[in-house]
């Protein structure tokens, strides 16, 4: 049997305990992995052992399928009504409400962002998305299309089936709400894949999905690594479709394992490396507090992140000197520590490759202005740094680091700043800072991205869609378009009278 991993908090911002069980949860029980294997979740405020957790194998998915199938043929899809699936989201919404301060302490301990952001932010927001979805559960209807008045034509928007999903790490419980809430909306089984690196949160989930009423093997939580488990789910020739967050990397893998199997639908979130253009007429307090947000939201561990901060000339000396001052003020350490602004990133992997970005950058002849170094003697901590002098040929400036390292970049010219903007592979998002609306419109619509802030940046609301153009991902999340992905059109003609 699984074990029970339990752990109390007596900290300045939270007092309480959690109880989480470390199994697979497939077909409404937790479970051990075929293999009896476990992986080890590391507390990355301190490198130390939290707890170790089962994982899955490929057999464990096929198990997870058939649960998925069995579920789906019975007691989900079609054989459940929108609104006794809008009826579970809700509940499911209240229960997260009900438990909001455990989940938010679940994320600071694993993932290591501060109690108050994943409370204030990423539980906020989750919640509010599978509220959403609970609306939107009994309105996934097709329409009546004029043809001929022999006939009667419509179309259905039918669930496509069993879907895998794989979430990343840097907003777990988040992505899994944006995962869940339009599969399960639109009558969906699933098989979810969590990050290895912060699994808990979706753990403690399962117990929630059991309690509002979900029936077995609808909702299946399978704990792994993406190369055995992640690429089980890609290829597996009974699942109908594949939702994958995370980089442009494993990305490529994702979609090419679902070509190669069933040629199954797929839907990918990826990378990105959002510029930020600031002009001369920009609000400088306003702008500045916003840039400030849009890079080090999450420790820079955000693909909507602008981490190319364009200036233009006539303010680019105070922008720099007010956004020093303004990093300077941002308060590194304990995840539940009180005032604490920035805690450690997830994992040593991700450590390293950050650090390794700023030496490249370093080595490349860009200036670090600000930060560049580790923070404190335990933990993954990294200082918010700040480059200037660069060049567009320099990896900081071209590749996504995942991490509080961002360029700002002086220039002179509107036009030619967007051309810069948009030599990227990336188009996540991207933000513009002017008091002039008509220019600041013209500019949103001239990025080559999938979400464009005006005065703003990092602003994600649940019923507006969000997702990337060119290398970063297909489709979209969020809203009435996210439950697109998860419907097949169906057309239907009736012969009414109509003779041969």
């Amino acid at each position: 049997m699984p074990s029970i991993f339990t752990h109390q908090w007596d900290t300045s911002v939270y007092k309480g305990s959690t109880s989480i069980n470390t199994g697979l949860f497939i077909n409404g029980e937790f479970v051990d992995g075929v293999k009896n294997t476990t992986i080890d979740v590391v507390n990355p405020a301190n490198g130390k052992l939290i707890t170790k957790i089962s994982e899955a194998t490929e057999a464990d998915i096929d198990i997870a399928v058939e649960a998925a199938h069995k579920a789906f043929e019975t007691t989900w899809g079609l054989n459940c009504s929108g609104s006794k699936r809008g009826d579970m989201l809700y509940k499911l919404a209240q229960l997260m409400e009900k438990n909001i301060d455990d989940l938010s302490a679940i994320e600071a301990l694993d993932n290591g962002k501060t109690f108050l952001w994943a409370k204030s932010v990423d539980l906020t927001l989750s919640i509010s998305t599978i509220k959403h979805y609970a609306g939107w559960a009994d309105k996934n209807f097709g329409q009546v299309i004029e043809t001929d008045e022999k006939k009667l034509t419509y179309s259905r928007h039918e669930p496509i089936g069993v879907v895998g999903q794989i979430i990343p790490w840097n907003f777990p419980l988040l992505m899994l709400a944006w995962k869940i809430g339009p599969a399960l909306a639109t009558g969906n089984c699933i098989v979810l894949k969590p990050s290895e690196f912060t699994p808990l949160s979706a753990l403690r989930m399962c117990a929630l999905i059991q309690e509002a009423g979900f029936p077995p093997g609808v909702v299946n939580i399978v704990t792994g690594y993406g190369s055995t488990t992640g690429q089980a789910i890609s290829s597996h020739m009974k699942i109908d479709k594949v939702a994958f967050t995370g980089s442009t990397l494993v990305g490529r893998k994702v979609m090419e394992a679902a070509a190669k199997s069933n040629l199954k639908n797929v839907t990918l979130e990826l990378g990105g490396k959002s510029p930020v253009v600031i002009f001369d007429d920009a609000d400088l307090e306003q702008s500045v507090n916003w840039t400030a947000h849009g890079l080090f939201w999450n420790h820079g561990q955000a693909c909507c992140a602008g981490t190319r901060i364009f200036v233009q000339e006539g303010i680019y000396d105070k922008f720099l000197q007010k956004f020093t001052d303004k990093i300077k003020e941002i308060k590194l350490g304990d995840p539940f520590g009180l005032g604490i602004d920035q805690g450690p990133q997830v994992s040593q992997i991700q450590y390293d490759r950050i650090m390794s970005y700023i030496e490249s950058g370093r080595a490349e002849g860009a200036t670090v202005h600000v930060g560049g170094e580790r923070h404190g003697n335990e933990g993954y901590f990294i200082q918010p740094t700040i480059f200037t002098d660069t060049t567009p040929d320099m990896k900081i400036v071209k590749e996504e680091i995942f991490g509080p390292v961002g360029a700002v970049i002086k220039f002179k010219d509107g036009k030619e700043v967007i051309k810069q903007a948009n030599d990227s592979n990336y188009g996540l998002a991207a933000a513009v800072f002017s008091q002039d609306i008509n220019k600041a419109i013209e500019t949103a619509h001239a990025f080559k991205a999938g979400t464009a802030w005006v005065n703003c940046a990092n602003t994600i609301d649940a019923g507006v869609p969000f997702g990337g153009y060119k290398q970063s991902g297909i489709g979209r999340e969020l809203g009435e378009y996210a439950l697109h992905n998860y419907t097949n059109v169906k057309a239907v003609h009736v012969n009414l009278n109509w003779k041969m």
